[in-house]
């Protein structure tokens, strides 16, 4: 038997890997590969204010968007969701923490990572996730790390799209057309009742793309056409024998 691929998404709160890359996430399910989700929070502070207006309780406001996220991962075919519960808002790890995310990395061997953008003035709890999902690469590359386990490879790190792109410094070198597996996407974000008005904006972004998508694909000249797409920006270079 062969071994399945793998990808893990490291997503600071319950919604994110939802709005931007559930696309990715699902093509890829679809493709064989078992993709884990890493939740480092519920988003139970900032990204819930439609539950706070309802006066919930924060374990309540928990419950539910964990609820959601299960939800939204099985619409997607996520095959581990993991949700580490550190809180938001801010969002913090501890060094134990980071070596839990290590574990995880090193249990899931992905091929390749997703997180967000390098940069995010209006959420900080989303660039520091990536700064950590870096951190947390390296350590799982070292062979003095828990010396005997099986080390990390060299994943590619993509950087699935922010809010508001242009301040974000956010720059996608990868369109990914989605169309096939759109429906999984959009019956995903309607698993996030929290967060309502965002299911109409990301279905916005998801077209825009797609034109990216056709554009660059050859556009007029005969390139392919695509309805709905998600942009990455990778970290790294590509190795390649042939361009």
């Amino acid at each position: 038997m062969t071994t399945p691929k793998t990808a893990l998404i490291i997503s600071a709160h319950a919604a994110d890997f939802v709005w931007r890359c559930g696309g990715a996430i699902a093509l890829h399910a679809e493709l064989g590969y078992e993709v884990t989700v890493a939740c480092l929070s519920f988003g139970e502070r900032g990204e819930s204010a439609r539950l706070w207006k309802e006066g919930k309780s924060l374990q309540e406001v928990k419950d539910i968007r964990r609820a959601e996220a299960e939800a939204a991962a099985d619409a997607l075919g996520v095959h581990r969701l993991e949700c580490f519960d550190l809180g938001d808002y801010p969002l913090h790890l501890e060094k134990e923490d980071k070596y839990k995310l290590v574990d995880l990395i090193r249990a899931v061997q992905p091929s390749f990572m997703m997180s967000h953008s390098k940069y995010d003035p209006y959420n900080t709890d989303h660039m520091y996730v990536t700064e950590v999902a870096l951190e947390a690469r390296m350590i799982a590359q070292a062979w003095g790390h828990n010396p005997g386990e099986k080390v990390l490879g060299a994943p590619q790190l993509y950087l699935f799209e922010p809010h508001q792109t242009e301040q974000m410094g956010w720059k996608p070198d990868v369109f990914l057309d989605i169309t096939p597996v759109w429906d999984k996407k959009r019956a995903a974000m309607e698993c996030m009742n929290g967060q309502v008005h965002l299911w109409d904006y990301y279905t916005r972004v998801a077209q825009q793309r797609a034109n990216h998508f056709k554009r660059n694909s050859g556009g007029q000249s005969g390139g392919r056409d695509c309805k709905f797409a998600e942009g990455f920006q990778s970290i790294f270079p590509r190795t390649v024998d042939e361009l």
